[in-house]
Order: C-alpha cells, then structure tokens, then sequence
C-alpha cells in the first residue's frame, strides 16, 4: 500500500514538474521527459508488470492533459516500461549505465513512435528535421535530467524493498 501511495506521489509531481517547472526553463522549446525518466526507471528496477502499470497511468496523464485522443500515449508508456521490465534480470543497483542507457533508447524510441503515428502519416516527411530538432534534444535533455533524478528514484525504491523485505519476516 504504501509503494503505490509513493508511486502516485512520483508520478503526479513528475508531471507536475514536467508541465510547470521544466516547461518554464525550456530550451529552444524542449523539455525532458520526466515520464519516461520514471516509466524506464521502475520498469527495469521492479520488472514488466510495474513498468507496465505506471506507464499506463504516466502515459493517462499525458493523454488526458495533452492528447489528442485518449489512449496513444498510455499505450506508448506501456510499452516502453513493458521492455524496460525486460531488463530488470540484469539490473544492478550500483551500475548507472544501464539506466542510461535504457533510458535513451526509451526516449528516442517515443520520439520516433511519435513522429510515425502522430506526423508520418498525416503526411510531415521531414523526417531528419524532427530528429534533429526534436528528438535529439529532448534525449539529451532528459539524460542531464536523469542524473540527478534517478538517484532519488533508486534510494526511494531502495527502502521501500527494504520496508517490504521487513514487513515479510515479520509474517514468516
């Protein structure tokens, strides 16, 4: 119960952050992804099901305040903390490089779904200009970003196991 008390508190002040903070200090007009940063992050430290869960209510977010339709970004989130749960097998807590690099790869992976469903087929060709200006800088951004943000996100998830661990051999 209380992991999910925290996990909606993570993910109502990412999107917060996202839509207020970060929209302020913009530049050029990009801002990081703090909803990937969160759906990759619990999918590959809790596995497919918890990534999967908080990218659906991360992507809910994003269709309700930002979509066009209800539904694309929730199943884009899904996904991407779907295959991010994959990797959960080799996580290890003190090695940053393989949440940066997911995390990446998550990001110009939503990026590149994003321009297909949303601009290719309503015929915006400009395929090299989107990602130059768009997707490129919002994966670097989101990079410098996740430096400083995964490490919270990694010693909250680090006690609340510890809690859990508790909690269970207290009941054994």
């Amino acid at each position: 119960m209380l992991r999910k008390f925290i996990v909606a508190i993570f993910i109502i002040v990412c999107f917060v952050l996202q839509c207020s903070v970060f929209g302020a200090i913009a530049f050029a007009g990009i801002i990081p992804n703090l909803m990937i940063i969160l759906t990759s992050s619990f999918g590959f430290m809790r596995g497919e099901k918890e990534g999967l869960i908080i990218g659906f209510f991360c992507g809910l977010l994003c269709d309700i305040f930002f979509g066009d339709f209800l539904g694309f970004y929730a199943l884009v989130l899904m996904y991407i903390g779907f295959v991010n749960g994959k990797f959960s097998r080799i996580f290890y807590p003190e090695d940053i490089k393989l949440p940066l690099a997911l995390i990446v790869v998550s990001d110009i992976s939503y990026g590149v779904l994003c321009y297909c469903l949303l601009f290719l087929l309503r015929g915006r060709l400009n395929f090299p200009y989107y990602f130059s200006s768009v997707i490129l800088p919002e994966a670097i951004y989101t990079i410098v970003i996740t430096m400083f943000l995964y490490p919270i996100i990694l010693k909250v998830n680090q006690k609340l196991e510890l809690k859990e661990k508790r909690r269970a051999q207290k009941f054994v």
